[in-house]
């Protein structure tokens, strides 16, 4: 398959799972069902810019505004990259999750206004980490014993 129909088909996925699961998807706790996605870089390359693609789609048709649908989706580009690029080791697991928390919990802290930093970057890092976590690998692990067929 070409790579750029895979990393089209890819943030269209994660278009679909975010207004599927659009209730959980947005605001200070969510968990995003199309973050399973952020681990496909590890197998595919162009995953990245799929990645970036559909967050970005989706968070200007999420509302929350421009540092949702500018800041979202360069840490989901960030992530991707370091996914990526320490695949297979803890980082490359951990990137999606923690920098989200940190950097989108940050930007939501803001446009959110609301009382407390630390709290908002533990609901939405535990909220990443259950996605992440529970679907992304076993997600990633059918798609690696099955990439000629998957994608």
């Amino acid at each position: 398959m070409n790579r750029l129909t895979r990393a089209g088909i890819i943030a269209g996925i994660y278009i679909i799972l975010v207004f599927v699961f659009q209730a959980i998807s947005f605001g200070p706790i969510q968990f995003r069902v199309a973050e399973a996605l952020t681990l496909l870089p590890m197998v595919y390359p162009e995953a990245i810019g799929g990645i970036y693609v559909g967050v970005l789609l989706s968070n200007i048709l999420g509302g929350q505004g421009p540092w949702d649908v500018f800041g979202g989706s360069a840490v989901s580009l960030l992530a991707a990259y370091l996914t990526y690029r320490y695949r297979g080791r803890w980082i490359g697991y951990a990137s999606p999750i923690l920098l989200n928390a940190f950097l989108v919990g940050l930007y939501l802290w803001y446009i959110l206004d609301v009382p407390a930093y630390w709290p908002l970057v533990l609901s939405i890092g535990i909220g990443q980490a259950v996605v992440v976590l529970s679907l992304g690998i076993p997600l990633l692990r059918f798609v690696q014993r099955n990439q000629d067929k998957f994608l």
